[in-house]
């Protein structure tokens, strides 16, 4: 699936994935290959992305890093996600 992640400032990831976890205002939960369509708004944490070729976009690349269970980690404050047609977008703060 294609994943797309812009801030106000750029583009910061755009590429294939394999799985999406973003923290939702009634919880953290993950998206996979086929995902039913949907939209949502994200609190403060972490959009945890598991890819087998990560590369962020050279205005994010600062902005991700690696946790602890070997996925690329960015912290946001606020957001809201769009899945449709296994694409994702998310537009965070």
């Amino acid at each position: 699936m294609t994943l797309e992640i812009v801030s106000p400032e750029a583009k910061l990831f755009s590429g294939q994935v394999t799985s999406v976890t973003v923290p939702g205002v009634d919880g953290e939960f993950q998206m996979l290959n086929h995902h039913a369509a949907i939209v949502s708004i994200l609190t403060k944490g972490d959009v945890k992305i598991e890819a087998v070729n990560f590369a962020a976009t050279k205005e994010g690349e600062a902005k991700f890093f690696v946790g602890n269970d070997k996925k690329h980690h960015l912290t946001i404050n606020s957001g809201t996600l769009e899945m449709k047609d296994n694409k994702i977008i998310i537009l965070v703060d």
